[in-house]
């Protein structure tokens, strides 16, 4: 069954420019595993620090596969320099 990960990320005053490029490097990442359908990301009306994406997965363990790599590893750490606090996750399945 698909699955919507909704990953929520609070950064410091981080340059737009570097924060876009590391958003970028983790969708290219995740283009390349199994399982991952689609993203979108949104950043907040109210807090333009704050950024979430919304990705799809053919399924949890598609999507636990590609959060443990090495290379979304590598990402996430370049991430945490310029976060305000840490990342968080919610999982989600589609309908009731």
């Amino acid at each position: 069954m698909a699955i919507k990960i909704l990953i929520t990320r609070k950064f410091q005053h981080a340059s737009v420019k570097d924060i876009s490029k590391l958003l970028i490097m983790a969708r290219k990442i995740a283009m390349e595993h199994h399982g991952y359908i689609s993203s979108e990301t949104l950043r907040s009306v109210s807090d333009p620090n704050g950024v979430s994406v919304l990705s799809m997965w053919q399924t949890e363990n598609d999507w636990e596969n590609y959060k443990n790599s090495a290379e979304r590893q590598e990402n996430e750490r370049r991430f945490s320099e310029v976060l305000a606090s840490p990342t968080e996750y919610k999982v989600f399945t589609l309908g009731i």
